[in-house]
C-alpha cells in the first residue's frame, strides 16, 4: 500500500518516526534544559507531528485523480522543508542552543529565520495540496468533506505558528528574544508533562496543535462511524472540531492557561456541545435517505 504514496514524504515521515527513538534516548541520557524544558523534548514533539501529518499527506494525495504532479511536487516541497526544519531543530539541541525566537547570536538567527523561511513554505504548499483535493471527486462523500474541511482547518492551525513569532503584553522580552509560544509571561514557566503547553498562561501552542491534525481526527471520526456518515454529519464534526480549535486559540490569546478555564471559556465549550449534539441530530439520515441507499446496495 505504501508503494502508491507520495515517496518523499512517506520517506520524510519514515525518518521523523526514526528519530522519536533516539529523542526518547536523549530525554533519559541527556540532562541539558533550554527555557525550563527538557532539551530533547522539542525534537521529541515535532518528530511526532511531523511524522503523523506527513504521512497523511502522503496517503492524501493518492486521491488526486487531476493536476498529480503538481500535486507530487508540492508533496515533495512540502518533505525537504520539514526536513530542513527538523535539521535547524536537532542541530541547536547539539549545539546546546534554542531553536525558535532565537537572535542571541548571527548564527542563531540565521538558523532561526530558516526556520522561518521553511514554515511558509510549508504552508503555502499545504495551501496547495488542500485546493487540489478541493478539485478531487472521491466517492465517499462523508470522507471526502471531512479531508477538504480538516485540510482548511489545519491549515488555519498551521497559521498559528506565525502568531508567535511577535512579542505580547506581559512578556519580558529582551534582544536576545522575539516571539514566544506563551502569552502573559515568558516562556520557561509551569508546563503540562508531554506537551510542555503552560499551565500558568495562555500557550498558542494548543491551538497550533489542534487545528494541525484536523486532517488526521476528521477523516478517522468519519471511518470509525462507517455508514453512519454521510456529508452532512461530516460537516457539522468538522464545524465542531473548528469551533474547538477557535476557542482554544482564543483562550491563548486571553493569556489563560489550557487546564485554567475561566466561565467565558466553559460557557463557550458547552455552547458548541449543545450545537454539535443539535447538528448530528439535524445529520441524521432520514428514511428516504436509507431506502435510496438501500436501493443502491
Amino acid at each position: 500500500m505504501l508503494r502508491t504514496w507520495h515517496r518523499p514524504l512517506v520517506v520524510f515521515g519514515g525518518l521523523m518516526v526514526v528519530l522519536i527513538p533516539i529523542a526518547l534516548v536523549g530525554l533519559l541520557v541527556d540532562d541539558r534544559t533550554v527555557v525550563n524544558s527538557p532539551i530533547w523534548l522539542k525534537p521529541l514533539k515535532f518528530a511526532v507531528s511531523l511524522a503523523i501529518y506527513s504521512l497523511t499527506l502522503a496517503w492524501l494525495l493518492t486521491f488526486l485523480k487531476r493536476f498529480q504532479r503538481v500535486g507530487w511536487w508540492a508533496g515533495t516541497v512540502l518533505a525537504v522543508a520539514g526536513a530542513l526544519e527538523m535539521v535547524v531543530i536537532v542541530g541547536q539541541v547539539i549545539r546546546g542552543r534554542r531553536s525558535h525566537f532565537n537572535f542571541e547570536t548571527p548564527l542563531d538567527t540565521a538558523l532561526f529565520s530558516i526556520m522561518g523561511s521553511t514554515i511558509v513554505v510549508l504552508w503555502v504548499t499545504h495551501a496547495i495540496v488542500a485546493i487540489l483535493l478541493w478539485r478531487t471527486k472521491i466517492e465517499n462523500e462523508a470522507l471526502s468533506w471531512s479531508i477538504r474541511l480538516g485540510l482548511v482547518i489545519s491549515f488555519l492551525g498551521l497559521g498559528v505558528g506565525f502568531l508567535m513569532t511577535s512579542p505580547k503584553p506581559g512578556q519580558a522580552l529582551d534582544g536576545d528574544t522575539l516571539g514566544s509560544h506563551t502569552i502573559g509571561a515568558p516562556d520557561g514557566g509551569s508546563y503540562m508533562a508531554i506537551t510542555g503547553w503552560s499551565t500558568e498562561h495562555g500557550d498558542l501552542r494548543v491551538g497550533h496543535f489542534v487545528g494541525m491534525h484536523a486532517i488526521q481526527v476528521l477523516p478517522i471520526l468519519i471511518a470509525l462511524l462507517g455508514r453512519r456518515a454521510n456529508a452532512r454529519l461530516a460537516w457539522v464534526l468538522s464545524g465542531s472540531f473548528l469551533g474547538i480549535f477557535l476557542l482554544v486559540t482564543w483562550q491563548a490569546l486571553r493569556g489563560q492557561s489550557l487546564v485554567q478555564p475561566d466561565s467565558t471559556t466553559l460557557l463557550t465549550l458547552a455552547g458548541i456541545a449543545v450545537a454539535t449534539a443539535l447538528g448530528a441530530v439535524w445529520a441524521r439520515p432520514s428514511k428516504k435517505d436509507n431506502k435510496k441507499e438501500y436501493a443502491l446496495a
